[in-house]
């Protein structure tokens, strides 16, 4: 056994690019290449969260392990938490969160992401990779995080931290900061216990989920990965641009 489980939390109704799990890539529906992505990753088992029949229908002919949940939940994690208490996964159980808009996420990286929550004390283990601009670290839309000396975060922004109050230094905040990656591993206690609190003030401010578990006390466990993974698709561009990196093999 691997040690690990993964849960794709997959809904229809996106805001920017509605049906997205069902969107097709490569004549394949985007969920079936992360699915594919995941059970490369060596996991015991993966599953298929949703609420959405059509989403079920599409994950059950491709030959996925679907699991439907309830159409109130707020967030993935919380999506998450309701597959773990129907499946009766021990506290210590490793559950990996591969959000269903990550086609190009290496397999690698989720089977490392587990294994930096294994071999830590933490309570939930995530990946974050050095800048590669200026641009994109001054880009809310690129989530920063900034770690303790053991590998810890600190804090998570949308925000461009640290700030550097001497001009001289900002080369140096860019290069401190790290670029967070939407991928999470959970202890399944910490899961549970993460998803029953309401969201913290943080958390709302910034809408960052990861914010809540910070305000618990819960250790977050930061890795820096051998390799990017490709761009998430959010938006029509977004899904484009990775059909062209799928079609180029990329």
């Amino acid at each position: 056994m691997s040690g690990f489980v993964v849960v794709i939390p997959a809904r229809y109704a996106s805001v920017r690019l509605p049906g997205k799990p069902l969107r097709l890539l490569a004549g394949k529906p985007m969920l079936e290449h992360v699915h594919a992505r995941a059970l490369e990753s060596g996991a015991d088992q993966v599953l298929v969260a949703t609420d959405d029949e059509r989403i079920a229908r599409a994950a059950a002919a491709f030959g996925a392990q679907v699991r439907m949940t309830s159409p109130d939940h707020r967030s993935g994690t919380e999506r998450l938490g309701e597959v773990s208490r129907m499946e009766g996964w021990p506290e210590d159980r490793i559950v990996v969160n591969l959000q269903g808009d990550e086609p190009l996420m290496p397999p690698e990286l989720v089977a490392a992401c587990a294994s930096v929550l294994r071999e830590s004390a933490a309570d939930i283990a995530t990946l974050a990779s050095p800048f590669e601009s200026r641009e994109d670290f001054e880009n809310p839309n690129f989530v920063k995080v900034v770690v303790d000396d053991r590998g810890d975060a600190l804090y998570f922004s949308r925000a461009p931290i640290p700030f550097a109050r001497d001009t001289a230094q900002r080369a140096l905040a860019v290069r401190t900061a790290l670029h967070h990656h939407g991928l999470y591993a959970y202890r399944a206690g910490a899961l549970e216990r993460l998803v029953a609190a309401p969201p913290a003030p943080l958390e709302t401010i910034e809408q960052l989920e990861q914010l809540r578990a910070l305000a618990l006390g819960m250790r977050i466990r930061v890795a820096v990965p051998e390799r990017r993974p490709g761009p998430g698709v959010d938006t029509e561009e977004d899904l484009q641009r990775v059909a062209r990196q799928l079609a180029a093999g990329t």
